[in-house]
């Protein structure tokens, strides 16, 4: 059939398929699983996770909330049919999404800007709060 997996990442991918004449005024369904078996075989549609319904005017379809480090199998076959090997495609996550490993770094330096922002007026009360001190009773 003809299905590609593409712009992969640890939680999310993109599965492209060609139209096919067979499927007009219908839908196509997707159907995808974490795939433990090491080999790719033909299978019932009951033992997916996961199925959606795409109407037969598109030719692509985001799967999301997927799991980082996984490998997945997705079909996608005309209406609700039982996929065969050709209707489907084994691919694996990357270990995390690049823009979640971002925004964890940002998070830890605002966190280190913070703290040590803290820990700056801290040092700069309780110096203020020396030397005045030291002046009332100097007086």
């Amino acid at each position: 059939m003809g299905i590609t997996v593409q712009n992969i990442t640890g939680s999310r991918a993109v599965v492209i398929w060609p139209r096919s004449a067979g499927c007009s005024d219908s839908f196509y369904s997707i159907m995808y699983h974490p795939n433990w078996s090491s080999h790719l075989a033909p299978t019932s549609r009951k033992s997916f996770q996961r199925e959606e319904r795409v109407p037969s005017t598109r030719s692509s379809f985001v799967v999301e909330n997927l799991s980082p480090l996984t490998s997945y199998v997705v079909c996608v076959t005309c209406q609700s049919a039982n996929p065969s090997g050709d209707q489907c495609r084994l691919f694996r996550t990357p270990p995390r999404d690049p823009a979640a490993a971002g925004g964890a770094k940002r998070e830890l330096a605002l966190g280190v800007w913070v703290t040590g922002g803290v820990l700056l007026l801290v040092t700069a009360a309780v110096l203020l709060y020396g030397c005045l001190h030291l002046l009332w009773k100097r007086r």
